[in-house]
């Protein structure tokens, strides 16, 4: 089975260079998107003409955040939201549900933008790991929380830790969170498969040629429970084609 979540940037945007062929061809079997920038009437029609059941959560804000899921299978179950009304107002969470698993597309906030929105980021951070540890706490299932996690967790995972030591993305506090929550029981499926790979990531700015000479951050994941990590057999990021400024994390699993 193979999975796929890629922040698309605006879906119709990410369209018009090729993103429902690029989808064809890869023929996965779960595909997540994150920052779809549309309400689900707005997405273009050659995505929903691709042979998937289609999910969607958008924000209240039009052409803002937004997550979709995208499956061969018709889910068990879906659920829109988390259940916390300031992150669904966001549209940063969904939840499909399938005979031995659960599989989330989540955009976490970027703080990038200043102080107001980097406190959002870290207070969703505070949420949504007790959010999902009490997810866990209820289910004998494994689960994937696919993503854009807007976090580069180690200096493996980003070009330059030196100079964005003091940037949002790679703060501290936010490489902490990120340890504690691998640490808490669950795996960075990516980084298990590639250890010790470098100058490999999935965000790059679209400023100074930064894809160019890949000056990038590795902050899109697919973290999973341990059962599941044991089963990924292959993990890759697709840097081409260049659909947006993340690129597709692409991971399979025998199941």
């Amino acid at each position: 089975m193979q999975i796929v979540t890629l922040n698309v940037n605006g879906i119709r945007s990410a369209t018009t260079k090729g993103l429902d062929t690029y989808l064809t061809q890869l023929n996965a079997d779960i595909i997540c998107f994150q920052e779809l920038k549309a309400l689900e009437d707005q997405v273009p029609d050659e995505i929903k003409g691709l042979p998937y059941h289609q999910y969607y959560h958008s924000a209240e804000k039009k052409g803002y955040s937004g997550v979709g899921i995208l499956s061969k299978t018709e889910p068990l179950s879906v659920q829109v939201g988390c259940g916390i009304d300031w992150i669904d107002s966001e549209g940063r969470v969904l939840i499909a549900e399938f005979d031995t698993f659960f599989v989330f597309s989540m955009y976490f906030p970027s703080g990038t933008t200043g102080d107001e929105r980097q406190n959002v980021k870290y207070q969703f951070l505070d949420a949504i790991y007790d959010y999902l540890h009490d997810f866990k706490s209820k289910t004998s299932k494994d689960m994937v929380i696919c993503g854009d996690y807007n976090i580069a967790h180690k200096e493996i995972d980003i070009h330059n830790p030196v100079s964005n030591k003091n940037s949002s993305g790679f703060l501290p506090e936010e490489r902490a969170w990120f340890t504690k929550f691998l640490e808490s029981g669950f795996n960075d499926v990516f980084r298990e498969q590639n250890e010790g790979v470098k100058d490999v990531y999935s965000w790059w700015s679209f400023r100074a040629g930064a894809r160019k000479n890949n000056k990038g951050w590795r902050i899109d994941y697919q973290i999973s429970t341990p059962n599941l990590a044991k089963k990924a057999s292959h993990a890759r990021i697709d840097g081409e084609p260049i659909l947006s400024d993340h690129a597709a994390v692409i991971i399979s699993y025998d199941l």
